[in-house]
């Protein structure tokens, strides 16, 4: 097999499709931890939105409190 007019050997073939198989594993890697990510950056954001509606409810306030040292 020639790659940019080089004949390539058995282990350098090896070699490359190694590093592309290493490549694809790292970028599903990468798109689980993105994945992950998102996800927990929305249940924290319902999670607030629960507390802030509770705390609300606590202080007889029909929306969530006013953001800010007044709350």
């Amino acid at each position: 097999m020639t790659l940019f007019g080089r004949t390539l050997e058995g282990q350098e073939i090896a070699s490359l499709v190694s590093l592309l198989l290493v490549l694809v594993l790292w970028v599903g890697v990468w798109r689980g931890e993105r994945d992950w990510t998102r996800w927990f950056r929305s249940w924290e954001a319902g999670r607030k939105s629960r507390r802030d509606a509770e705390r609300a409810a606590e202080n007889g306030r029909d929306g969530p409190a006013p953001p800010g040292p007044w709350s």
